[in-house]
């Protein structure tokens, strides 16, 4: 009976062994996600993003190559393809292109290391290496962490969910959380390759540009100059009080004016125009700023993007950047009034 129960003794003991030897802490999986990161040469990863904007979602494409972490190419597709955006930095800078318009900016940008990127894998080891407070949970299967983020609004998506894939490290989904938990941007990854490797022209502005067009058509200039006007989702104490229509050589720009107690801003549209020659990068003197369904260029007093052919800027003297930021993604979830 004695033997039996000492047999007994040393088989529990021996799971309990084994199981802790399955099993990392938190601090061992963020040693390894930080030795993995320096390691590695290159990746290419493929994944889906889908943006909950008012009460509208939209899914784009998002196909990620990095070579030695200074080499970038992001490309953001919609389904339809007509309004890809692509981030490619080099040697020589930042470039945001946009094939359909033939148009590209330059930007004198730290992207992306100067804040979060939901789809960029050094990004989201990163975060959790800032963040001493984040939390670690482990599944079966995954590593689940939850940090703080790093984006410029970050007051309005304070939080962020990781899952990597425990076998090799791989990022699984990321969802990023406004104040009240709700997820308004999920990332599901669908390939990543950790061994990739690049030609040496893969970063060059001008092929890929050209390379771009050949998939997604430049587009004409059309006679139609017209557009659906995008208004401002709903916002206490601040209200539409004007909009006025001016004709132009090329169609018609709308201003719109908004007016509150203590704040004000204006809302300028006009369709997008077409380059029909290529020409070198336009230097752009703001910030570039991700606004999830398109880059965009942000300084202190204004925020513009272009988004389904049509140029915005939004102008104040009163609102901060993160202000102006939260706007500006409020605009494309609104219905047309």
């Amino acid at each position: 009976m004695r033997r039996n129960a000492i047999l007994l003794v040393v088989a529990l003991m021996t799971i309990l062994v084994l199981a802790a030897c399955g099993s990392k802490s938190q601090e061992d999986v963020v040693k390894d996600l930080n030795e993995k990161v320096e390691k590695m040469k290159g990746y290419k990863a493929d994944a889906q993003m889908t943006l909950q904007v008012g009460e509208e979602s939209q899914t784009y494409d998002v196909e990620v190559w990095n070579k030695e972490h200074n080499f970038y190419r992001v490309v953001l597709k919609t389904p339809k393809k007509d309004q890809s955006q692509m981030i490619l930095r080099n040697e020589s800078g930042v470039y945001v292109l946009t094939p359909a318009l033939n148009k590209s900016f330059k930007f004198q940008s730290d992207w992306p290391k100067n804040s979060s990127q939901a789809y960029l894998y050094e990004s989201l080891v990163a975060d959790i290496l800032e963040d001493k407070e984040a939390k670690f949970k482990e599944t079966k299967d995954h590593y689940i962490f939850e940090t703080k983020t790093r984006y410029q609004n970050s007051q309005m998506l304070p939080t962020q969910k990781i899952t990597f894939n425990k076998k090799d490290l791989s990022p699984v989904s990321v969802k990023v959380l406004d104040t009240d938990r709700n997820a308004l941007v999920k990332v599901k990854f669908n390939k990543v390759n950790f061994n990739a490797s690049f030609e040496n022209a893969s970063f060059d502005m001008k092929k890929n540009m050209t390379g771009a067009q050949l998939e997604v058509p430049v587009l004409a200039n059309s006679d139609d100059r017209d557009f659906s006007v995008q208004y401002v989702e709903e916002m206490p104490g601040i209200s539409l009080v004007e909009e006025n229509e001016i004709v132009t050589e090329d169609g018609k720009r709308v201003v719109l004016t908004y007016a509150g107690d203590k704040q004000s801003f204006t809302l300028v549209q006009e369709k997008s125009k077409v380059m029909t020659t290529s020409i070198e990068p336009t230097e752009m003197s703001g910030e570039m700023i991700d606004l999830g369904f398109t880059i965009g260029s942000i300084s202190e007093h204004s925020i513009s993007w272009t988004y389904n052919g049509v140029d915005y800027l939004l102008a104040s003297k009163d609102l901060s950047k993160e202000e102006m930021i939260e706007i500006a993604r409020s605009v494309h979830g609104n219905s047309v009034k």
